[in-house]
């Protein structure tokens, strides 16, 4: 039997999916076209978004999102360390400087508190993740973003279908990213989504993905005003995008299930507490975040039935890349010392949640 893994890939029933790949890659028109457009329509749709911009990955949807957001030279943006590697490799490549701030001890999620202290003249933007995909404070950084009159970015990789305050999650910073790459709650074998506030900068987002250029000008006539660069979507990529969104929610509402199952059933367990859900907040549980007194000891005791539990990702701040931007960060430390991911995705069914449970019952 193989081990219960604590990612894996979705992908929509064979006999919808490959009839349609089959028709795109012979159509002869397999680059940026219709089922791109259609596809960011349906996404639009679906999630609840004002704009939706479909890209090549969701590293290039934030490199867009910070540069609309002003961020580059001699300007700086405010992060998180305890995320993906590329949500800060992408803040440098646009010049900018990542500031870290600190995180909610319990939660993985950028502090408030913290991210006022971090604000300075040359701050362009918070990029705040969705950690696992609970929602961030959300309220609370709206209301510093706009007293300082800085952009929120909201990067919502692990965050798919996730909500807060009732509104879908994406809605609330001034742009928003989601990542279709391999193992998130739904892909494109890779890609992602550019989610915009203001729909003024749609034109400039789109002269970003392409070049610079402005697509539907002829290419003898149009004027290229600044570089751009190569992060369109492919209509072979988002023919398997609209097939995902198919059955996209009920795979978002089994990742839910699970996750509220596990907060239920693990909050009794002593030495094991789950991560807090906000009051506001409605996760999408991309991984189970679960805090444990010794967190080696959890995951030995699940690889013993079978089980993948890790950390999954190492601070941004410990690479050297990074580590010249870090101060002090308390409540990360206090978090990733006690973090435990545990699976609790649409492959994870009633019986194999229950003997998660069990074990970590039993100790």
């Amino acid at each position: 039997m193989s081990p219960l893994p604590l990612v894996k890939v979705a992908m929509p029933p064979r006999e919808r999916l490959m009839p349609a790949l089959e028709e795109v890659l012979y159509s002869g028109m397999i680059g940026e076209g219709e089922a791109v457009y259609d596809f960011e329509r349906r996404f639009c749709a679906q999630f609840g978004l004002p704009v939706a911009l479909a890209t090549s990955s969701g590293t290039g949807s934030l490199h867009v999102a910070l540069l609309l957001a002003g961020a580059g030279p001699e300007r700086e943006v405010i992060t998180t360390s305890m995320t993906a590697e590329p949500t800060n490799t992408v803040i440098m490549q646009t010049g900018a400087t990542p500031v870290f701030a600190d995180v909610d001890p319990d939660t993985g999620n950028l502090s408030p508190d913290a991210i006022r202290a971090a604000i300075s003249e040359r701050t362009a933007a918070i990029c705040v993740v969705h950690y696992a995909g609970y929602p961030a404070d959300l309220a609370a950084l709206r209301s510093i973003a706009d007293a300082h009159g800085i952009a929120l970015v909201e990067d919502c990789a692990h965050a798919l279908g996730a909500r807060y305050a009732g509104k879908p999650i994406g809605t609330i910073g001034d742009s928003a990213i989601f990542s279709l790459q391999a193992i998130k709650h739904m892909t494109t074998v890779d890609g992602g989504i550019l989610a915009l506030r203001d729909a003024d900068q749609t034109l400039l987002a789109k002269q970003f993905r392409w070049f610079g250029l402005t697509k539907g000008v002829p290419r003898t006539e149009v004027d290229l005003k600044r570089p751009g660069f190569k992060y369109n979507m492919s209509n072979v990529t988002a023919t398997i995008g609209l097939a995902q969104l198919e059955h996209i929610d009920s795979l978002i509402a089994r990742h839910r299930d699970n996750g509220r199952f596990f907060d239920r059933e693990l909050a009794g367990i002593a030495g094991l507490r789950p991560a807090p859900v906000a009051t506001d907040a409605d996760p999408s549980y991309w991984l189970y975040t679960l805090l444990a007194d010794n967190s080696d000891e959890v995951e030995r005791c699940l690889g013993a039935i079978g089980v993948n539990a890790s950390k999954l990702h190492r601070p941004n701040h410990l690479h050297s890349a990074f580590a010249p931007f870090a101060g002090p960060l308390p409540g990360l430390e206090r978090f990733y010392d006690r973090l435990i991911h545990i699976p609790c995705g649409w492959w994870v069914d009633d019986e194999d949640r229950q003997r998660i449970v069990d074990a970590l019952a039993k100790g």
